[in-house]
Order: structure tokens, then sequence, then C-alpha cells
């Protein structure tokens, strides 16, 4: 994932997924093979279903499974659920560009019967992929370069996230990998540069999106690829059978964006910047709720004749967190904390798209003899102050999805995850200040 500088302290990329693979490690995969499943999990992260009535016929008992960006912050939590399954998987592979110690010992600490393998490598490397589809039926891309700024070289982005996911797709052919579930984002849709909002749509709601952002086209690029790849026949006669899960803004415990606009706040004598307007609703979904979307999804194209309606197809994955501003998100999530927010934009949205214009004809200016990355730029600002909210009901429908955790539960969490690590927060800013 790309860190962003915000030197105004405004603006934090909001929407992102998990870690992109850049580099490939010689060394030897590193397994895990668990035993006898242990205790519960702690009170900060045990997994409690919101509902209990979960669709039990499906079952991804004896299913090989990779995981690209497995040690982000989504593809960990997919992981932690595969590995929390009643009926175990054969194995599951977690790629990625490397791994934190914290996020192995996060693997180690959900047993169960499942073997773990651990792979660090390049997802543009085509050797490395190929080593890594061999013997799998499912695969779960998440692995991204997010960048809403425009720190990233253009290149680069399009070498991961669309040629790395087409490179990746080739390889599932070549290995006979059977399913394919990719992790897309809502920038897929929008918002359009004219900000024209959407009030609670779904997968058949028009929209004319016309963005030139270049992180937004490359998943709408890669996104586009893997629907087009449904049905493509694998080398072994069988078929290709694929589907994306659009995710809204993601949030919970290890968020590093609401960990940024936490040390913003903190740096603000504890109260948040307001980067998006209060009428600017949207539906964050929470991290546990995405993932499981997956698992479900995974489960789901097991099912022949589920997955004849999932395949080659899109989804809107939300949850019930109640519709607000991304800025208003911050606030919901830690105001028990005793902290506040300011109640106004910085200045009025049109003449902060306007500064953004500016900011982006100054770095067009510069570029000759200076890479200058605006703090700002239309198209955030649009982002973050277009109504955009969308509904569930097809992934319902189509797949059985029904978020696993209330907005309560959710909530509850996610403030707890923020307390424990604002002392530490705290010292990390004084330390840096000195």
């Amino acid at each position: 994932m790309v860190g962003l500088d915000d030197p105004v302290g405004l603006f934090q990329p909001l929407c992102f997924y998990d870690s992109m693979i850049l580099h490939q490690s010689t060394a030897a995969p590193k397994y895990f093979c668990h035993g006898k499943r242990g205790s519960k999990h702690s009170k900060l992260y045990r997994d409690k279903p919101a509902k209990e009535e979960q669709t039990r016929a499906m079952s991804l008992a004896g299913v090989s499974c990779l995981v690209t960006g497995a040690g982000g912050f989504l593809g960990q939590r997919i992981v932690r659920l595969l590995l929390e399954e009643d009926e175990a998987l054969a194995e599951i592979r977690l790629l990625d560009k490397d791994f934190s110690r914290e996020a192995l010992w996060s693997f180690g600490k959900f047993q169960g019967k499942t073997e773990v393998k651990i792979l660090e490598g390049d997802i543009r490397d085509v050797e490395f992929l190929h080593r890594a589809c061999q013997g799998v039926s499912l695969v779960i891309h998440t692995a991204s370069i997010i960048d809403t700024l425009g720190l990233v070289e253009k290149q680069l982005l399009w070498e991961v996230n669309v040629t790395g996911t087409q490179m990746l797709l080739e390889a599932c052919a070549h290995c006979n990998v059977q399913h394919f579930i990719y992790t897309s984002t809502i920038e897929v849709a929008g918002p359009n540069c004219r900000g024209d909002p959407i009030f609670n749509g779904d997968e058949d709601t028009p929209y004319e999106s016309t963005s030139k952002f270049p992180y937004a086209q490359s998943k709408r690029l890669a996104e586009e690829c893997v629907l087009k790849a449904d049905g493509q026949m694998l080398k072994d006669g069988g078929v290709l059978v694929t589907c994306a899960l659009r995710s809204m803004y993601i949030f919970g415990e290890g968020c590093p964006f609401l960990q940024g606009h936490l040390d913003k706040c903190l740096l603000n004598k504890n109260v948040y910047l307001r980067f998006s307007r209060k009428e600017a609703l949207v539906n964050p979904v929470y991290v546990g709720n995405i993932a499981w979307a997956h698992v479900q999804a995974a489960k789901a194209l097991q099912v022949p004749q589920k997955a004849r309606h999932i395949r080659g197809q899109f989804y809107y994955i939300s949850d019930d967190t109640p519709h607000m501003s991304y800025a208003d998100l911050n606030y919901e999530l830690t105001k028990e904390l005793g902290f506040a927010i300011e109640p106004w934009l910085p200045m009025p949205l049109t003449m902060l798209y306007y500064f953004s214009l500016l900011l982006e004809i100054v770095s067009f200016m510069l570029r000759p003899f200076v890479r200058y990355i605006p703090s700002t730029n239309r198209h955030l600002v649009t982002l973050l102050n277009t109504p955009f909210t969308f509904s569930y009901r097809k992934a319902q429908k189509d797949f059985g999805y029904v978020p696993r955790y209330t907005w309560e539960e959710a909530k509850r969490y996610t403030s707890q995850w923020i307390a424990s690590i604002v002392p530490q927060r705290r010292e990390y800013l004084k330390s840096k200040k000195a």
C-alpha cells in the first residue's frame, strides 16, 4: 500500500484494499501446519456472527486457495476467516511482497487443520505466479496499489494493478484454477467529475462515469479483464469462473487511514479536520463484513447452481453501517473517547475545488524541473464530497451475503482498537516533534 503525505492535513486516500506486490524473495516458502482448534479470540478481535442463520450448505472443505495481498488490511481478515472455517480448507497460500511479524503471528493464532504456505514475491513475475497457482482451485485477488493523490508513476500503477491482474489470470488458465474473485472498488463506478450523486444505487443503476484519474482507471481496466476472463478455457479443458466485488470504503481494526486521520486529530488538539461536508453521504463497510463477502462468494462458486448466477458479474458490497460522510465516520467512531470534529470545510466547496485545480496547474508547470505532488486534487475533492451509496441486495440474492457483524459490533471493535493505539500515537507524534 502506498503511504500518502498530506502537508495540508485535510486529505488522505479513503479507498483502499491490500498490499502491492513488487519484489521477489528467494527464500523458501514458509509453512504453518495447524492442529486442533484453539480457544476463543480476545475480546477485541473475536469473530462473533451477527446472524446465525448463514447458509450452511455451502462449504470450502478441501479447497486449495491462493490469497494475494494477504499481508494487508483486508487480506489478513480474509485469511483469518478462511482459517476459522468449521470445515477446513486443504491449503491456503498467502502471497504478498513481504509479511510483517505481526501478520505472521496473527495467522498462527487462529488454529485449524488447514496448511498455510507463505509466498513472498512479485505479481509481475510470470514464473512466480505459475508456481503460486499450481494445484490451486480458488484465487482471491486483493493485491493493489492504492493512490488517490498521484504519488505513484502511472506506469508502475498499470504494471501492478492492470498487467499484474492479467498475468495472474493467465497463470490461472495455465494452472487450471477454476475460480477467481477480484477485489474491486467503488471508484470503478465513480463519482464522476461532475459530482453526480447516487443514493442507494445497485448494479443496474445507470451512471455516466468518465474519470481519467489513473487509480480509478487502473481498477476499472483490471475489473474488466477479470469479468471478460469468465468462461476462458483452462489448459485441462475446464472453464475459469470469475466475479468482482466492488467494496465501499473499508474501516475497522488496523485501518491505516483511520490511524492517519487520528494522527491529524491529535495534532489538532483532539479535533478531527473536516474534509467532507456533512451531507456527502456514503456507506462505508466494516472490514469483517467485506472479508466475509469474499468467503461467501467463494463458497457459492463451489455450487454449480449458484455459480451460474455469479459468474461474470460484479457486486457492490456494503453493510448496515449508517450513511454518513467520510469525515463524520471518523468522529462517530471516536466521539465517546472525547474527540470532536470541525463543523465546516476549511473553505467553501467551490473554492476548495478551484484551489485544487490551481495546485494541479502548479504541479504541471513545475514538472520539467521538479516533481511536485499537490496535497489535494479535484478528483479527491469530488470523491470526498459527493453523496454515493449502494445496496448489497444483489450479493444477498445471488450468493447469500449478509453482514456478519452489526454496526454496533463494528463500531465497538473499531473504537476499542482506536482507544488502544491513542497513547502510542501520542508518544510517536511527540517524539517526531522533538
